[in-house]
This record gives structure tokens, sequence and C-alpha cells, in this order.
């Protein structure tokens, strides 16, 4: 016998794809009439981790875009920022309860129910980029661990799907330039996830915040070194207005991407046709996400420096040296969970190898950059 939700999700998966059948039949019988047309639009109501004005927003709107054009007008996403339902940092137990029917984040915002939450995106580098994890995860056996972490592990009610492998992360925002550890003593530091634990044994105290808090805190003196993920995004909440020097390059978060989530029991109620949309536009965007972060990127980061102010600097190879000795002596105490070190495991073996090619293969791309824009390049 069937419980209450089992049959209160039978008979919604039936009515919605009743109502698709029934709409295409009355199409055929009406001279092929648009099957839309006397239907109202499926709501998913969809929230971010991120404030209003982020340019992640807008990389939520190109998701929204898409699935609504190729939906015929079927699916209508209302799209809302951080804070309009639940905090950023809450949205996964909303997706789960079904306070929300989807949500726009990043794994490592739910780091608290379990560390691994951090390996999907913002753990120890290998050697491989955002490029090379997202392939992972969907075709290196990402995928079915994290379903096993997220479904079996901690029991949610939740999908997730992964797009746009963002560019590696700045090593942030200090009100001095700093070059070798020792400069790092004592400071308090804003970053997240397993990135905390790296940045604490590198002698910094950490305090994890989503974005919108970040400049309000280093404005009380709460923290005085922060990061939080590209120039687009710093610029808009205002980095520049309290520090003036932005080091790029780090290894903390350096292969991570979105994580689209979705209630399991709305995205099964759905007809085929839909869930592929919703579950495939996740891909089908992030290559128009990757276009938008490239060209805002690289023309913030030019908009810091002329009328901002800031300096950029290249994080020194010391410090680069320094985080990967901190992820070696991080990742035993990760491996001491056995799903944890099932995950490490897993994304070694696949860099090892793809990582390989991808080297050997790449041609020197700073060489050619010298060579037609030279001077330009400080490393």
């Amino acid at each position: 016998m069937k419980n209450k939700s089992e049959t209160k999700a039978v008979s919604r998966r039936k009515l919605l794809k009743g109502g698709a059948i029934a709409a295409g039949a009355t199409a055929a019988s009406t001279l092929a009439a648009p099957a839309a047309i006397g239907q109202a639009p499926l709501v998913v109501k969809m929230q971010t981790s991120w404030p209003a004005s982020d340019i992640w927003m807008d990389f939520a709107r190109q998701y929204v875009e898409r699935v609504e054009k190729m939906s015929g007008g079927r699916l209508k996403v209302d799209l809302l920022p951080a804070g309009a339902v639940v905090a950023a940092f809450q949205v996964l137990d909303a997706v789960n309860d079904g306070v929300l029917d989807a949500a726009h984040t990043v794994p490592v915002y739910w780091y608290g129910k379990h560390k691994a939450a951090s390996l999907f995106g913002t753990g120890p580098v290998f050697g491989g980029s955002a490029n090379t994890m997202l392939a992972w995860f969907y075709a290196g056996g990402g995928k079915e661990l994290y379903a096993e972490l997220t479904q079996q592990i901690l029991g949610l009610n939740v999908y997730g799907f992964y797009g746009f492998p963002m560019p590696a992360q700045p090593f942030g925002w200090f009100k001095e330039p700093v070059s070798k550890v020792s400069d790092l003593q004592g400071f308090k530091y804003r970053t997240v996830g397993l990135a905390a634990d790296l940045m604490q044994r590198l002698g910094m105290s950490v305090a994890q915040l989503p974005g919108g808090e970040i400049v309000p805190a280093m404005e009380r003196g709460v923290i005085d070194a922060f990061e939080f993920n590209n120039p687009s995004s710093d610029m808009r909440f205002g980095a520049q207005d309290v520090a003036k020097n932005y080091m790029l390059s780090s290894y903390h978060q350096a292969s991570e991407s979105f994580e689209f989530l979705f209630n399991k029991d709305f995205f099964d109620d759905l007809p085929d046709d839909l869930s592929a949309i919703l579950q495939y536009g996740v891909e089908a965007v992030s290559t128009s996400n990757t276009a938008l972060a490239l060209d805002n990127y690289s023309s913030d980061l030019q908009k810091l420096q002329s009328e901002h102010g800031v300096t950029v600097h290249r994080t020194s190879k010391e410090i680069l040296d320094a985080e990967l000795k901190a992820w070696d002596e991080l990742i035993p105490t990760l491996e001491e969970d056995a799903y944890m070190k099932k995950v490490l495991d897993s994304q070694r073996a696949w860099v090892e190898r793809v990582v390989f090619y991808e080297l050997m293969n790449s041609p020197d791309y700073a060489l050619a950059y010298n060579h037609y824009f030279p001077g330009k390049l400080k490393l």
C-alpha cells in the first residue's frame, strides 16, 4: 500500500503528464495550435545564494531564459535572490523540505552538513582546473558519488547538477600586499569550506561568511582580509572600498562549479521533457555563463585598476607552495572518513590520467601572449 506522500506524488505526476497528453491531443484536433495555449505555466520557485546585484544573479537569469524558451512557456522560473525566502547558506535545506523547488548555489555552502560537500569543487587541487573537475563529475564518477552523499549518506530529498567551471578564485583582498607566509600570521580572513581549514594551517583565523556580509565585516574589523570569487562580484559588493591590494591565483578554490539543486519530488513529478529541460539546461547555460564571465571578469579587473586605484598582484610562489603543503597535511585527516577517501581516490585517478593529456597537449599560452603583448604579463 502506498503511503500518503507516495500517493500525492503519483497523483501529481499523473496530473502533469496527463495535462501534457491532453494538450497534445487538443493541439492535434485544432490544426496543431500551440500546446501552451490555455495552460498556465508550471512555476519553479528557485532561490539563489547571491545578492540581487551580483553577477551570479545574471548567470542564473541566463539559465531561466533558456529553460523558459526551451519549454515553450510551459515552465516559468520565479528567480529570487538570497534572503528572499531563506538565507544564502540555507537553500539546500529549503529545497530538501520543499519550501523551494530549486536553488542556484555552490556545494561548499552546505559544508557544515558533511565536509565532503567541499570536495565537489573546493577540495584539494591535484593539478586539475574547474574544467577538469566538471568533466570528472559527468564522466569520471563524480555524479554517482555526489548522489551517494546527498541521497544515501545524508538522506536528502534532492537532485543536483553542475555547470559553469569557474576560473580559479583569487587569494583575495588585503590592505597591504603579502608575499611570504610569515605575512599572513594572525590575519582574520574570510573564506568557506575546506579552504577555512587550509588557511588556518597557513596561520590565519577564519570567518565563514556569505558574500553580502563580507564588506560590512571588513568595515567593523571582524575580518582584515578576504576572498569571495572573481573581479566582477568583488567589485559589485564594494571590495575595492575596503582594500586596495588584490592577490590573484590560489589553490584554495581552483576547481569549483555552480550547483543547481532541485527538490526530488518536484522534479520526479514533472513530465519527462520538462525535467530534461531543467537538467540539460544546466549544461547549456554553462557555455553562456563562461562567455559572460570571461567578458565581465576581465573588463572589471581593468576597471578596478584604472578607476578604483587597486593594485593587482600575482600570489607568490612561496604562498602557493605553502598551500599545497597545507593540503598535504589536510588530506590524510579527510581520508579518515571512508567516503571522503573514496571521492579523493576517484579524483586523483581522474586527474592523473586526464591532466597528463591536458598538460602534454597544451602549448605554452603565456609564451604566445608575451609574444604578441610583450611586457604586460608579469609572472
